[in-house]
């Protein structure tokens, strides 16, 4: 079912260009992406907005140690190891399939920042969500590669959130640090953020 799943997405690939470089771009550069709106939440926003890139930051990274881990203790080859004739849009090492890095990442990252901030939240989700798909469609990766990744980012999300009042005061200290560091005043309290 995973390889059938696969092939009817993978399939689509080779018939469009353009589809396959829009593709191949969220499959390479939707990290960098994640990375530039993060950025762009410190350095832009409140101390709020500020706490939440961490957790954002944080939570991606966690996941993505969770990913090492079920990777050592279940190892699948990705679908151009297993099967031959499948051609895939990008050069890409033949380590473990399951679950897919880059839709951890994309998702932890998105996840993270839904629960603190809806509005830049549910267009991050979508580029996570485009990103997932990218990774089938290219050809490195099974869907339910993906669909682990995402219950992995959900369940780290949660974990984190609940560890929140314990965290907040190491986040917070982090952040006066970075005020006092560079002489920057707070554009807001912590009731505001982007």
């Amino acid at each position: 079912m995973n390889y059938q799943l696969f092939q009817s997405i993978h399939n689509l690939s080779g018939h469009s260009t353009i589809l396959d470089d829009v593709m191949i771009f969220f499959t390479n550069y939707a990290l960098v992406l994640y990375a530039l709106c993060l950025l762009g939440i410190w350095f832009l926003g409140s101390n709020k907005s500020k706490r939440n890139a961490l957790y954002a930051l944080g939570t991606g990274i966690v996941a993505l140690v969770v990913n090492i881990i079920i990777s050592k203790i279940y190892y699948e080859p990705r679908p151009f190891v297993t099967h031959h004739d499948v051609h895939t849009l990008i050069k890409h090492a033949a380590d473990a399939s399951f679950p897919s890095d880059h839709a951890t990442g994309s998702f932890a990252i998105a996840f993270a920042i839904l629960v603190r901030n809806r509005k830049i939240g549910v267009p991050m989700i979508i580029l996570a969500v485009i990103t997932g798909f990218s990774r089938v469609w290219v050809g490195v990766h099974y869907p339910f590669d993906v669909v682990a990744s995402i219950i992995v980012a959900a369940i780290v999300t949660f974990i984190i959130l609940k560890l929140e009042r314990f965290l907040n005061p190491i986040l917070d200290a982090i952040i006066k640090f970075y005020n006092s560091l560079f002489g920057r005043k707070s554009k807001g309290n912590y009731k505001k953020s982007i």
